[in-house]
Protein backbone atom coordinates (compact mmCIF):
# COMPACT_ATOMS: atom_id res chain seq x y z
CA UNK A 1 0.00 0.00 0.00
CA UNK A 2 2.89 2.59 0.90
CA UNK A 3 4.14 1.86 -2.36
CA UNK A 4 1.90 2.42 -4.33
CA UNK A 5 1.01 5.59 -2.40
CA UNK A 6 4.34 6.55 -3.01
CA UNK A 7 4.46 5.96 -6.78
CA UNK A 8 1.14 8.23 -6.90
CA UNK A 9 2.62 11.03 -5.37
CA UNK A 10 5.42 10.77 -7.69
CA UNK A 11 3.57 11.12 -10.43
CA UNK A 12 1.55 13.66 -9.53
CA UNK A 13 4.62 15.67 -9.04
CA UNK A 14 5.85 15.00 -12.53
CA UNK A 15 2.53 15.64 -14.09
CA UNK A 16 2.29 19.03 -12.32
CA UNK A 17 5.90 19.91 -13.45
CA UNK A 18 5.54 19.39 -16.72
CA UNK A 19 2.70 21.22 -16.88
CA UNK A 20 4.38 23.85 -15.73
CA UNK A 21 7.16 23.19 -17.96
CA UNK A 22 4.52 23.50 -20.85
CA UNK A 23 2.50 26.82 -19.64
CA UNK A 24 4.39 29.34 -20.68
CA UNK A 25 5.28 32.16 -18.33
CA UNK A 26 2.99 34.98 -20.30
CA UNK A 27 -0.34 32.22 -20.73
CA UNK A 28 -2.29 34.51 -18.08
CA UNK A 29 -2.90 38.41 -18.91
CA UNK A 30 -0.15 40.07 -18.42
CA UNK A 31 -0.06 43.93 -17.92
CA UNK A 32 2.08 46.05 -16.70
CA UNK A 33 2.25 49.47 -15.86
CA UNK A 34 5.11 51.73 -14.46
CA UNK A 35 5.54 55.71 -13.58
CA UNK A 36 9.47 57.15 -14.11
CA UNK A 37 10.64 58.37 -10.81
CA UNK A 38 11.08 62.23 -12.70
CA UNK A 39 8.66 64.56 -14.38
CA UNK A 40 8.77 67.90 -15.44
CA UNK A 41 7.36 71.40 -14.86
CA UNK A 42 8.28 73.93 -17.62
CA UNK A 43 8.32 77.71 -17.23
CA UNK A 44 4.67 78.04 -19.17
CA UNK A 45 3.43 75.18 -16.39
CA UNK A 46 3.22 72.52 -18.63
CA UNK A 47 3.71 69.44 -16.71
CA UNK A 48 4.87 66.42 -18.03
CA UNK A 49 5.08 62.62 -16.70
CA UNK A 50 5.97 59.06 -17.88
CA UNK A 51 6.83 55.53 -18.26
CA UNK A 52 6.41 52.14 -19.69
CA UNK A 53 3.37 49.77 -20.18
CA UNK A 54 2.50 46.67 -21.49
CA UNK A 55 -0.49 44.23 -22.54
CA UNK A 56 -1.70 41.71 -24.16
CA UNK A 57 -4.40 41.49 -27.15
CA UNK A 58 -7.36 40.07 -25.99
CA UNK A 59 -9.54 40.03 -28.62
CA UNK A 60 -12.10 41.96 -27.43
CA UNK A 61 -13.13 45.85 -29.71
CA UNK A 62 -12.02 48.93 -27.80
CA UNK A 63 -9.48 50.98 -27.39
CA UNK A 64 -6.59 51.51 -24.49
CA UNK A 65 -5.37 54.38 -22.65
CA UNK A 66 -2.83 55.11 -20.14
CA UNK A 67 -4.01 58.05 -17.64
CA UNK A 68 -2.34 59.76 -15.05
CA UNK A 69 -3.00 62.10 -12.17
CA UNK A 70 -0.39 64.14 -10.34
CA UNK A 71 -1.16 64.84 -7.01
CA UNK A 72 0.91 67.23 -4.58
CA UNK A 73 -0.30 68.70 -1.46
CA UNK A 74 -4.18 68.93 -1.98
CA UNK A 75 -4.12 69.68 -5.66
CA UNK A 76 -4.60 66.90 -8.05
CA UNK A 77 -5.08 67.22 -11.73
CA UNK A 78 -5.78 64.59 -14.14
CA UNK A 79 -2.13 64.86 -16.68
CA UNK A 80 -3.06 63.75 -20.31
CA UNK A 81 -3.92 60.42 -21.96
CA UNK A 82 -2.28 58.08 -24.64
CA UNK A 83 -3.50 55.73 -26.47
CA UNK A 84 -1.81 52.13 -25.77
CA UNK A 85 -0.52 49.80 -27.89
CA UNK A 86 -1.39 46.12 -27.55
CA UNK A 87 0.78 43.81 -28.77
CA UNK A 88 2.65 42.24 -25.80
CA UNK A 89 5.91 44.61 -26.48
CA UNK A 90 6.98 46.86 -23.89
CA UNK A 91 6.14 50.60 -24.86
CA UNK A 92 6.85 53.85 -23.51
CA UNK A 93 4.35 56.80 -22.58
CA UNK A 94 3.86 60.47 -22.05
CA UNK A 95 1.05 62.44 -21.08
CA UNK A 96 1.52 66.27 -20.94
CA UNK A 97 -1.08 68.82 -19.88
CA UNK A 98 -0.56 72.48 -20.58
CA UNK A 99 -2.48 75.41 -18.12
CA UNK A 100 -4.02 73.01 -15.69
CA UNK A 101 -5.23 75.74 -13.75
CA UNK A 102 -2.92 74.57 -10.58
CA UNK A 103 -0.11 75.42 -9.68
CA UNK A 104 2.62 72.72 -9.07
CA UNK A 105 6.27 73.19 -7.91
CA UNK A 106 9.08 71.41 -8.09
CA UNK A 107 10.37 68.86 -5.46
CA UNK A 108 8.27 65.18 -4.56
CA UNK A 109 4.60 64.22 -5.82
CA UNK A 110 2.67 61.27 -6.21
CA UNK A 111 1.74 59.89 -9.36
CA UNK A 112 -1.43 57.77 -10.37
CA UNK A 113 -1.07 55.74 -13.18
CA UNK A 114 -3.99 53.50 -14.56
CA UNK A 115 -3.54 51.29 -18.36
CA UNK A 116 -7.62 51.27 -19.40
CA UNK A 117 -9.74 49.65 -21.57
CA UNK A 118 -13.18 51.14 -22.84
CA UNK A 119 -14.70 47.45 -23.75
CA UNK A 120 -16.96 48.21 -26.37
CA UNK A 121 -18.44 44.20 -25.66
CA UNK A 122 -21.85 45.83 -24.44
CA UNK A 123 -22.35 48.19 -26.64
CA UNK A 124 -21.58 51.21 -24.48
CA UNK A 125 -17.48 51.98 -23.71
CA UNK A 126 -17.58 50.49 -20.21
CA UNK A 127 -13.60 51.18 -18.37
CA UNK A 128 -11.71 48.09 -18.11
CA UNK A 129 -8.65 48.50 -15.64
CA UNK A 130 -5.63 46.31 -17.06
CA UNK A 131 -2.82 47.71 -14.27
CA UNK A 132 -2.51 50.90 -12.19
CA UNK A 133 0.51 52.35 -10.52
CA UNK A 134 0.65 54.83 -7.85
CA UNK A 135 4.73 56.34 -7.21
CA UNK A 136 6.61 59.20 -5.51
CA UNK A 137 8.21 61.46 -8.36
CA UNK A 138 10.35 64.24 -7.91
CA UNK A 139 9.37 67.28 -10.15
CA UNK A 140 12.56 69.31 -11.77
Amino acid sequence: MRVRLALGAAANTLLIAGLAAATPAHAGRFDDLTVNGTGTVAADGTIALSGTYRCLPDGTPGPVFVSSTLVQGDESTGIGGTAAVCDGQVREWTNTSKGTGSHYERGEATVRAHLMKLSTKSGLPMPQPLAHEEARVELS
